[in-house]
């Protein structure tokens, strides 16, 4: 199967370039989209890639599911098995709920604040690039050399050359290391812009809730994912000089590596699902046509949210004996954080209470994440209490669960977003009928394929289960289970057909305001120029935007002159270091230093030559800020 692989992304590789080069697209793509720094683009290539990598996580979830439908299956051999669950992980918690997240903080963030782009457009680019090319170092594993086989936790001393010799943990450290320096920076991009750059008048607590929200993610990112870059690092010295951090003949002591990861692993967590909380924020008050009920509770709980969720990482490995003190307080905790979550959904609640709802595919999917979440929660609470989880650690009560809220919580409202701003973004809304065929296809197949889980778990099965005997009595709850994921499969290729049939059959506005946009996220289809504003607003109000439409003219405020727009130009040089790093990557993986060299000299030379780089940018003139304005494009 990894021939089979190999051959199909040539393929598909092969395939692209065919396309490119015989309708002579290279020289666009590589003024357009190589070299842009425009924060809408960027998110438009966050959000493919995401999409790519679903369906590549996806797959590996259904080889695992038909593995596992019956009892003393072959489908899979135990290594290649082992390839899959570890790589399935991995790629659906960083390189598609990250990349998700990214598009869609790119695509609305500066809209929303009132800003032209983020902060540092260029370091926007790199920190693209950086994730584009790590996950294409990871997703090489499969190709050439053998992928990462330790799970996607990588917990040593599993992890170490004695025990995992081939270079799949080392494509693992080099592409995660690769794509976090990316998340940093992109964490830091987001701070500086939503603190720095709002419109003149809007005050923070004047801030729409999903800036709010990828603050408080942006937060936990810079605090986090160094975590994981150092327990990274100190595994790589391990594997490839010969360390012994983590070996304990060597005096090294494995459990510093879990504590490191999950210092990291479960603000993870918050960083996917505290984005989500503001898309829902947006979507349930526009389809409700309420202002968000308890505007500042919600701000409340979402940096209460941000400062619990470092205090919980121990919950991992309450197993390990560390003593009552240490579990109370870690279970403390971890109950404690599903009470601003709480406040969260009982204000979804109210918002909705009296309401005029409109069931759009949106509002769909913000409504099946609500009893989705909830639920997931609910277990989260019993995973939470020390002694409980002797019982449930390691089982598959706790694959259901984390499932429950990745999916049913990440993704369910990631793909909220992507249909409410798919209008702003692209000038077209999707086809709602092939929408809602993949909406129930997810959503029923999701129930089915996980709620057997939980008692799977009850009934003993543990994760990481290549195969089981039919005397075990786990054989009819797994078939359902895959029959689950099969239906899932079938919504994802629903949501695909869905965009490829709505690029070619677009349905476009027809009532001036499809979503009946009532914030400052501007959600009709009208995507904006590259430079978003011809003149920057002054806010006068929370939800100045919503009130302007309904005849208040002095909660949104414009200049009466139009001035020449600086913008920055376009550069290949994230491209070109992203490139470098790839490479450098690549030789440690192998350990051909040489080849690492090469790498490092290219990020060098790179960042010299960004330092001697005049960014100058350039100006729109007024005459063609008049011409967009008068189409209606800003």
């Amino acid at each position: 199967m990894i021939q089979m692989s190999a051959v199909a992304s040539l393929v598909v590789l092969l395939g692209i370039i065919f396309v490119l080069t015989y309708f002579k697209k290279w020289g666009w793509l590589w003024r357009e989209w190589l070299t842009t720094v425009d924060h809408k683009k960027i998110g438009v290539m966050y959000l493919i890639c995401a999409l790519i990598m679903l369906f590549r996580g996806g797959v590996d979830a259904l080889l695992m599911r038909i593995q596992l439908a019956a009892p003393n299956m072959h489908f899979l051999d135990p290594q290649h098995y082992n390839e899959i669950f570890s790589t399935h992980g991995t790629i659906m918690i960083l390189f598609v709920a990250m990349p998700m997240i990214f598009a869609m903080m790119n695509i609305a963030v500066p809209l929303q604040i009132g800003a032209r782009d983020v902060a540092f457009p260029f370091l926007n680019a790199l920190s693209f690039w950086l994730f584009f090319f790590g996950a294409m170092l990871f997703n090489l594993s499969f190709i050439l050399g053998g992928a990462p086989d330790a799970g996607w936790v990588a917990y040593p001393p599993l992890s170490e050359v004695d025990f995992s010799p081939g270079p799949g943990i080392n494509y693992y450290l080099m592409s995660l290391q690769i794509s976090g320096i990316g998340s940093i920076a992109t964490g830091v991009n987001f701070i500086v812009t939503i603190l720095k750059m709002r419109a003149p008048g809007m005050t923070l607590m004047k801030m729409p809730l999903f800036p709010w929200s990828v603050l408080g993610s942006c937060i936990i990112i810079i605090f986090a994912f160094p975590a994981l870059t150092v327990a990274l690092a100190l595994l790589g010295l391990d594997r490839i000089f010969d360390t012994h951090f983590f070996t304990m003949d060597g005096g090294g002591n494995p459990m510093m590596y879990i504590n490191l990861f999950w210092i990291w692993g479960h603000p993870e967590v918050y960083i996917a699902i505290l984005p989500v909380y503001g898309i829902l924020s947006e979507v349930i008050s526009t389809f409700s046509k309420k202002r968000i009920f308890g505007y500042k509770s919600m701000v409340m709980s979402l940096m209460l949210i941000s400062v619990i969720s470092y205090f919980v990482w121990a919950h991992h490995y309450f197993v390990m004996g560390a003593g009552p003190g240490v579990n109370g307080f870690f279970a403390i905790a971890s109950m404690a954080v599903g009470i601003p979550t709480g406040v969260k959904v009982f204000n979804w609640l109210f918002t909705m209470f009296r309401g005029r709802i409109r069931m759009t595919l949106p509002m769909m999917w913000a409504l099946a994440f609500i009893p989705c979440f909830v639920v997931g929660g609910a277990t989260g609470i019993m995973l939470a209490v020390a002694p409980a989880d002797y019982q449930f650690h390691n089982s598959y009560f706790l694959i259901a669960h984390f499932h429950q809220v990745l999916i049913g919580g990440a993704v369910f409202g990631l793909l909220a977003g992507m249909y409410y701003w798919w209008p702003k973004v692209f000038g077209f809304k999707l086809n709602e009928k092939l929408g809602k065929w993949g909406f129930w296809f997810f959503n029923i197949g999701f129930y089915v394929c996980f709620m057997p889980q939980y008692a799977l778990g009850f009934m003993g099965m543990t994760r990481r289960v290549y195969t089981y005997p039919a005397e075990s009595g786990w054989g009819d709850l797994n078939f359902v289970s895959t029959i689950g994921a099969f239906m899932m499969g079938a919504g994802f290729l629903f949501i695909g057909a869905q965009i490829v049939y709505s690029l070619f059959h677009k349905e476009l506005d027809t009532t001036g305001d499809p979503w009946d946009g009532r914030t400052l996220e501007w959600s009709i289809p009208s995507p904006a120029p590259h430079y978003n504003f011809a003149q920057i607003p002054e806010v006068g109000s929370f939800d100045a935007w919503w009130e302007k439409k309904r005849g208040n003219r002095d909660s949104l405020k414009t200049g009466s002159k139009l001035k020449p727009i600086h913008m920055p130009k376009n550069t290949p040089i994230p491209f070109l270091m992203s490139i470098a790093f790839f490479i450098g990557g690549f030789g440690l993986v192998f350990s051909q230093f040489t080849i690492a060299m090469i790498g490092l000299i290219g990020i060098i030379a790179c960042m010299l030559w960004r330092s001697l780089e005049k960014d100058d940018g350039y100006f729109i003139p007024v005459d063609e800020i008049k011409k967009a304005t008068a189409k209606g494009v800003s």
